[in-house]
C-alpha cells in the first residue's frame, strides 16, 4: 500500500530498510537523507536507497511512508526538519527502541499527521551505512505501537510493509513495549557495558589478559558492549523509568544470588540455573537463535 518510502537516517537500521525494500518490494521507491554529509555520500555510493537528498524536506516530499531511523534523542529534531514536506496522510514511523517518549515527541511535533511508532527488534553491534544488509529483519519481531484511534487501514499497511521485509509483527501498547524491552534488551546492554568496563578497570588483571583469556561468555558481553554508544545513551535516557524499575528488580535478584553463593546454598543456585536454561531452550524453539556449538562462533 506504500509506493514511496523516505528513510531519514542511513545507519545500520535505515540502510537495512532501504536494502530490504529493494529486495522484497521492487515496486516501491525509496528516498534517503542523513544529517551527516559523510554518511549521505557513503550511503549514495552503497546505493542504500534509490534517491539520495541533501535536504530533509525534499527527501520526504511525495512519500506516503516516512521512517525515522535516527538515534532516539534526535528524532524530535528530525520530525521538525521534515514537517514542511509531509503530506497530511503520510504515515510517520520509526525504528527506535523506546516507544513512549517517541510517541509523545512525534505527536507533539506532528499533531496533524499519522504517527505509528515501530520497533524492529533486530540489529548487530555494527553501526553506520556499511553495516546494513537486506536480510536483517528476516524472522525477527517488529513491534508496532499505534496510538489510540489510529486509522486501522494505515496500521494494517505498516504491518504489511514489515511483513514483506521478512519480519514477524506484534502490536502492543507503547508503555508495555518499554517495560518488555527494558528487561529483554536494555538491561542486558547495560550489564554488558558495565561488566566490560569493570574488567578493563581491574588493577590486578591487565587489559591484555582480559582480551587474551576471554571466555565465551565474556566475548558475548564484548559483542553487545560494542553497540553504538550514542544510540544506547539515548535509549537509557528515553526509557529511564522502565529501565530503573527493571534494574531494581535485577539488583534484588543479584543480591539473592550473592547470598546463596556466600551461604554455599547450591540448591538455590541450581534451581535458578535450571529455570533460566529453560528460557534459553524456549528462545531457540521460537527460532530466535540457534543451537550450533559455541553459539555459532568460529573456533578461531
Amino acid at each position: 500500500m506504500f509506493k514511496k518510502v523516505a528513510i531519514i537516517g542511513l545507519g545500520l537500521l535505515g540502510g537495512s530498510v532501504g536494502l530490504a525494500v529493494r529486495e522484497h518490494l521492487p515496486g516501491v521507491t525509496t528516498n534517503g537523507y542523513d544529517a551527516d554529509e559523510a554518511v549521505r555520500q557513503r550511503a549514495g555510493e552503497l546505493e542504500l536507497v534509490d534517491h539520495m537528498f541533501d535536504d530533509p524536506v525534499e527527501a520526504v516530499t511525495g512519500a506516503d511512508l516516512v521512517i525515522l531511523a535516527t538515534p532516539v534523542g534526535a528524532m524530535k529534531a528530525a520530525a521538525k526538519a521534515i514537517a514542511p514536506g509531509l503530506e497530511i496522510d503520510t504515515v510517520i514511523s520509526d525504528v527506535g527502541s523506546s516507544k513512549r517518549t517517541i510517541t509523545h515527541d512525534l505527536t507533539e511535533v506532528l499533531p496533524q499527521h499519522i504517527v505509528i511508532p515501530a520497533h524492529p527488534v533486530a540489529g548487530t553491534e555494527d553501526s553506520g551505512p556499511d553495516a546494513g544488509f537486506a536480510t536483517l529483519f528476516h524472522q525477527r519481531w517488529c513491534i508496532i505501537t499505534p496510538p489510540l484511534d489510529t486509522d486501522s487501514e494505515k496500521v494494517a499497511a505498516l504491518v504489511h510493509f514489515w511483513e514483506e521485509l521478512g519480519a514477524m509483527v506484534e502490536i502492543m501498547d507503547a508503555d508495555h513495549h518499554d517495560r518488555v524491552l527494558a528487561v529483554t534488551s536494555h538491561i542486558p546492554h547495560l550489564i554488558a557495558y558495565t561488566i566490560v568496563g569493570t574488567a578493563s578497570d581491574l588493577e590486578e588483571v591487565t587489559r591484555s589478559e582480559v582480551i587474551k583469556f576471554s571466555a565465551g561468555g565474556f566475548r558475548d558481553f564484548t559483542r553487545i558492549a560494542a553497540s553504538d554508544p550514542v544510540m544506547w545513551r539515548d535509549v537509557f535516557l528515553h526509557n529511564r523509568e522502565a529501565v530503573l524499575e527493571m534494574m531494581d528488580r535485577f539488583l534484588t535478584d543479584l543480591a539473592l544470588m550473592r547470598e546463596a553463593i556466600k551461604a554455599g546454598d547450591g540448591e538455590t543456585m541450581q534451581e535458578a540455573f535450571t529455570r533460566t536454561r529453560a528460557i534459553r531452550r524456549s528462545i531457540m524453539a521460537l527460532g530466535q537463535d540457534e543451537d550450533r556449538p559455541d553459539f555459532g562462533r568460529s573456533p578461531d
